[in-house]
């Protein structure tokens, strides 16, 4: 199986991936161009928060990966284990179950709330319109009376495609995400 064109390429000599090369300075981006990027990542967390599930699976590329790797570490999601690996056929069947009243695992419904540490510009490519944002976050997922905190860093890889950002690549690396995690519901 080949991987998404996003992640064919490894990143440079290193560079872990969703970061940009060491020391590698963002392009000129204007502060409107930058508080665009920051209210994209704020807008998306606020759509899963909400579950409103349609528009957040409109803001991704046709291509577009949601990734939460074992470890920080890891190249790539294709020949390691991962958390979640899912392309745009998985996402769609993931938020189908979540609307099915038939899901016995959102009995009761979950709940979640992101909350984000503001979005910072790790990279960037004016001239090809590719951005990579850096947030830190709190997940926080509710269901009946259990509770599960997740605490890491999202990387967003945003391309303008059409005049309009998308998302190529959500990598969620989770502070712990190499030890034993229970299911998470939703998306982070």
């Amino acid at each position: 199986m080949k991987p998404p064109r996003s992640l064919r390429s490894l990143p440079p000599e290193g560079a872990r991936p969703g970061l940009g090369r060491p020391g590698a300075r963002p392009t000129a981006v204007d502060e409107a161009d930058a508080q665009t990027l920051v209210d994209f990542v704020v807008h998306e967390a606020r759509l899963l928060d909400d579950k409103r599930y349609p528009e957040w699976l409109d803001l991704w590329t046709d291509d577009g990966i949601y990734w939460v790797p074992l470890t920080p570490e890891q190249s790539e999601g294709v020949h390691h284990n991962s958390h979640l690996y899912e392309d745009k056929l998985l996402r769609e069947l993931r938020v189908e179950r979540l609307k099915s009243a038939r899901a016995y695992s959102q009995q009761p419904p979950s709940r979640a709330l992101h909350l984000l540490q503001t979005p910072t510009l790790e990279t960037s490519d004016v001239a090809a319109q590719r951005f990579v944002l850096r947030t830190p976050f709190h997940y926080t997922e509710a269901q009946g009376d259990e509770i599960q905190t997740f605490v890491g860093t999202a990387f967003h890889h945003l391309v303008r495609d059409g005049g309009a950002l998308r998302l190529r690549l959500k990598r969620v690396d989770l502070l712990n995400g190499d030890a034993a995690l229970p299911a998470v519901q939703l998306f982070i």
